[in-house]
């Protein structure tokens, strides 16, 4: 099983880039997409469908903001679009899909760059996923959680490090909260799973020279709530051409 995640910073702006010409070939089993700034009517057209599979979205009230959705061959059995949060919802940030192996999510974690309330907000969307993660934890069903966590976990994961530990993204308590995700809940980087070499990044500032240089962050993941009837083959951060900010993360699975 193949997957894909990616923030495409407008699904309208990637697709003009090639990203669906991109998607038709390499074909994903799961494509799995972050800030959309689309509505539904919005991307209706046969430029943004691929023979044989379906999209499921979450969009945000707030036209041209945020937004989430899935690709699948598969009709899921139930597609839910909330963790807990009516804040969050209203801003179409998370969707779930139920498949027969796995459920699956497409979740965008807000930035907290902007100010020191959206930063409170992205601390109140950590806690209330957290909960969530409590209340899967206890299914007997591998999830699979994708998306832009805004976060990059250590230091492995961002090129400079020291100056950006007092910057949303990389703050102590982000990285702190990330741990205890893997360590009390037993989630699983799946791309550090096979994966430890440095220089590893899914996004890069558009400001200097940051992609030329690799000046990047690692802040888009493939979470598993567990490796129990799932097994990482092989991971991979697709850099040969631009459709956004960030880099589609794909990962081979064997369930």
């Amino acid at each position: 099983m193949k997957v894909l995640t990616l923030n495409v910073c407008g699904i309208r702006a990637s697709q003009k880039k090639g990203l669906f010409n991109w998607l038709k070939k390499i074909k994903p089993d799961l494509i799995c997409l972050q800030e959309v700034r689309a509505l539904e009517d919005q991307i209706s057209s046969d430029d943004f469908k691929i023979n044989g599979y379906n999209r499921y979205m979450s969009v945000a009230e707030k036209k041209g903001y945020s937004g989430v959705c899935i690709y699948t061959k598969e009709t899921p059995k139930s597609i839910n679009v909330s963790f807990g949060s009516k804040i969050f919802t209203k801003e179409g940030r998370f969707i779930e899909l139920e498949l027969k192996k796995i459920n699956v999510i497409s979740v965008y974690f807000p930035s907290g760059s902007s100010s020191e309330i959206r930063q409170d907000m992205k601390y109140q969307f950590m806690s209330k996923f957290e909960s969530y993660l409590k209340k899967i934890q206890k299914k007997n069903k591998t999830i699979l959680i994708c998306g832009d966590w805004n976060i990059a976990h250590k230091e492995i994961d961002i090129k400079n490090w020291k100056a950006n530990q007092k910057n949303s993204g990389f703050l102590p308590e982000e990285r702190k909260w990330i741990d205890r995700i893997i360590n009390h809940y037993g989630c699983i980087d799946a791309f550090r799973n096979i994966n430890k070499d440095p220089h590893n990044y899914t996004w890069w500032s558009n400001r200097g020279r940051a992609w030329d240089n690799n000046v990047g962050w690692r802040i888009d993941y493939q979470m598993l709530s567990s490796t129990k009837n799932i097994k990482v083959l092989a991971a991979n951060i697709y850099k040969k051409e631009r459709f956004s900010d960030h880099s589609p993360l794909i990962i081979d699975y064997d369930i």
